[in-house]
């Protein structure tokens, strides 16, 4: 009984983890890696930065995760808060880009940055902007 009742104390100081997708704009596919979900949104950043380094990926980023801002895809357009845990926004994809004012900035980052159309949600613009078109010759 001692011995079943270690092991649930255990089991409950552990932390969750899951699969989280990182979006970056400007760069082709997502970034996949597991994270526990007392992580801190910072730390994601951090994480996915370092992913995108390693497998090297185009356009260099840089490694300041304080030059980036991290999105729920699932819930609003409001960044979400680089201190709050990422087990708290409920979503498992996000989408990275770096902040307004910061060099370096692809036309596809600044266009969505800038862009204030009512013609759409910002998923919508990225749906479109990510889609393969086929070129005619």
């Amino acid at each position: 009984m001692k011995q079943r009742k270690k092991r649930n104390d255990k089991e409950e100081q552990k932390t969750k983890r899951f699969l989280i997708v990182v979006s970056v704009l400007g760069s082709a596919g997502p970034l996949k890696f597991v994270a526990n979900e007392d992580d801190l949104v910072a730390g994601v950043i951090n994480a996915a930065l370092k992913l995108y380094a390693r497998e090297g990926r185009l356009p260099p980023l840089g490694s300041d995760p304080d030059n980036f801002l991290l999105y729920s895809a699932n819930a609003g357009a409001d960044a979400l808060n680089a201190w709050e845990k990422i087990g708290s926004s409920g979503g498992r994809n996000f989408v990275m880009c770096r902040k307004a004012g910061f060099p370096n900035m692809t036309e596809a980052r600044n266009e969505m940055m800038n862009s204030n159309k009512g013609n759409g949600s910002w998923k919508a613009w990225i749906n479109r902007s990510l889609s393969f078109k086929a070129l005619s010759h």
